[in-house]
């Protein structure tokens, strides 16, 4: 069955604007930037050395994600790459192999895997997290787009084309199942300035192991970069194992998150 209803054309969101899009060069400020701030970085909640799989957005390969896997190793945590090279997409097709990855991590590490992916790479994440929950400690999306209208992003037509999986073919199981609730503590960081998500579709429903953080001006590359998202994704990491408590705003980072919303 079609994943878009096509009697629900209204129902449709636009991809982010032009302007936004080309915005998105504002990436590279954002990391230099984190790079000044390094040392207030340093000071997020240490971690407890569980290992975290770390998965690329569309296009992206491991170097992509390497600034966010050697921050949080200077935090404590064992950090893997995905190693499947550059991410063509295709959540039917790479399933089998991202599933053999995390069981790779889970073995190696003998601990449950916390799972950070970036884009596409966090809807990677939300569908492991429906097949492999014993595996998995807890999930952080960057930018996904899992729910409602997932085909408004600018990135859609590189997608299909690449993966040879259109949108408009999800199974609309699998479709409500990855904007569902997940079996294991969830958070989902965002921003409305991305140029290549519709934010919107990156909105999980809160729930008390669940939620959405907003980051304030971020751009879509950037989010593996913005020091903001970096703080957020330390402080999610850091929690025990199997306890779940809302993110606290008030940090170093403060006037860079929207306040909660239901």
């Amino acid at each position: 069955m079609a994943a878009v209803d096509r009697a629900a054309k209204h129902d449709r969101l636009r991809p982010p604007s032009v302007a936004l899009l080309l915005a998105e060069a504002r990436s590279l400020f954002e990391f230099n930037a984190s790079v000044l701030l390094s040392p207030l970085l340093l000071r997020a909640p240490k971690g407890d050395g569980h290992p975290v799989l770390v998965l690329p957005g569309l296009l992206a390969s491991d170097l992509s994600t390497a600034p966010l896997r050697r921050y949080l190793r200077h935090l404590g945590y064992q950090t893997f790459a995905w190693e499947l090279g550059r991410n063509f997409g295709g959540v039917y097709r790479m399933r089998d192999r991202l599933r053999r990855r995390l069981d790779a991590v889970h073995a190696a590490s003998g601990r449950k895997v916390s799972l950070v992916g970036w884009s596409l790479g966090g809807v990677y994440a939300r569908d492991l997290a429906l097949h492999a929950p014993e595996t998995i400690r807890g999930i952080i999306t960057l930018g996904s787009p899992f729910s409602g209208d997932i085909t408004a992003t600018n990135a859609r037509r590189v997608y299909e084309k690449l993966s040879g999986e259109p949108l408009d073919g999800v199974r609309l199981d699998d479709l409500k199942a990855l904007a569902g609730d997940m079996p294991v503590p969830t958070t989902s960081i965002y921003s409305r300035t991305d140029g290549i998500v519709n934010w919107r579709t990156s909105l999980l429903r809160p729930s008390p192991n669940a939620e959405n953080i907003e980051v304030l001006l971020a751009s879509h590359i950037g989010l593996t970069v913005n020091a903001a998202v970096l703080w957020a994704i330390a402080d999610r990491l850091a929690q025990p194992e199997g306890e779940f408590q809302p993110f606290d705003r008030a940090g170093p980072f403060a006037m860079a998150y929207a306040a909660p919303t239901s």
